[in-house]
This record gives structure tokens, sequence and C-alpha cells, in this order.
């Protein structure tokens, strides 16, 4: 089994350290999209099988679009997957982080067999039928993390390029839903759509000055 190296490679020390407090399988989650203005928030959670683990899962913002791609595939094809998705409705009314702990419940409760534990990227853990760890940076620490958020991130990404099909002007395509130059240039010359997070200060502060606006409905 992979350790840690000097270097900070991911590995699975967390997890035989869950393993021997609670018994196998442990699951990695991870979220993706907290910051952006548009768009939903995606979590995920992965289990590895520790006799086939991914080579190069690292996490998700350290690999080129091409590897996460790879590993997204590749992941689904040797581990159990679970993913979570907060819309942009569960997210103005509830707020950001609780969606996003929601959504990895969610995640959780969408794999093929409930964990004996789980890792949590950050520090906060969501509500789960088993016991959780939150870990700090985990994606950077933990495998099971790491393709969890190798899974939340290619999820969204590709849920944001299909929006900006359907909503073309904001560049989802390329910054995701996240507050960039392009995408505030949108907002300015076409406004706020359906898929904004108007609970967000920079969404509000455009409907102020467009003579407001509904928040997204309330869930049921």
């Amino acid at each position: 089994m992979r350790i840690i190296d000097s270097r900070g490679v991911p590995s699975l020390v967390h997890e035989k350290a869950l393993m021997a407090r609670h018994g196998a399988p442990v699951a990695g989650i991870d979220e993706a999209g907290r910051g952006p203005w548009a768009g939903p928030v995606v979590a995920a959670a992965v289990i590895l099988d520790i006799s086939r683990v991914p080579e190069g899962l690292n996490d998700s913002k350290k690999l080129t679009a091409l590897t996460r791609d790879r590993l997204h595939d590749e992941i689904y094809e040797l581990a159990a997957v679970g993913v979570g998705i907060a819309d942009v409705a569960r997210i103005d009314r509830d707020n950001i982080l609780q969606a996003t702990l929601w959504a990895m419940g969610q995640a959780c409760k969408a794999l093929s067999a409930m964990p004996a534990a789980a890792l949590i990227d950050g520090n906060r853990c969501p509500a789960l039928p088993c016991p959780a760890q939150a870990l700090v940076k985990g994606d950077a620490k933990s495998l099971s993390i790491a393709a969890a958020s190798i899974i939340a991130k290619v999820t969204r990404d590709r849920m944001m390029a299909a929006l900006a099909q359907t909503h073309p002007g904001y560049a989802w395509e390329r910054n995701k839903g996240y507050g960039t130059r392009d995408h505030a240039e949108g907002l300015s010359r076409l406004g706020v759509t359906p898929h904004h997070r108007r609970s967000f200060k920079p969404i509000q502060a455009i409907l102020s000055v467009k003579g407001g606006g509904e928040l997204s409905p309330p869930l049921p």
C-alpha cells in the first residue's frame, strides 16, 4: 500500500486508521462548486478497492482536465461511487455550507453499500449513518478523498458545460460559473439566469441595480 512520501502524495494512511477502528470499507467524500456564482454544488463519495487503486490519484485541482477525465472513468470502473447534487434553489434556501453538507450526505447514501466510516474533506462533517472524520486538505492526503474530488469536479464541470449551451454568453464552459471577468460581463449584458445563486452578494447587487428579483423558489 502507498504511504505519504516527502512530497505529500495522497495515501491510504487515513483510510487504514479508520478501518482499524470501525472496519471496512471506508469512503472518501469531497465536493466541487462552493464558490461559483452559478450552478449547483456537487459532492461525491468513493470507496476504493485498495487492490486496484487508479494510478495518479491526487487533488483534482492539481491535475489537468485531460487527466481528470481519464481518472474519472477509471474510478467509475474500479470503485464504488455515489454522487449528490444540491441545486441553486437549495443553496439559496439553506446557504452554501448547509447545501454542501446535504449533498455530501446524498452522495454517501447513493453508494451501493453503506461504508463502515467516511473521511470528509474539510473541517465539518455532514450527518451520515456511519462514523465520519473531517480531514483538512484531505484531497491532498487521502486517496479516497482525492478520487471523490475528481468525480465531483468532472461531474460539475460537465454540467456547467451543458448549461453553457442553453445559456450562452456567460462563458460557463470556461469559468464553470465562477466570478470571472467574462462571467461578470455576461451578467452585465444579459442579466441573471435561473441558474445564478441569488443569495450570493454579487448576484444580489446586480438584481438590486436592475430592480430586484425574487429568490429561487422554495424547495418542497
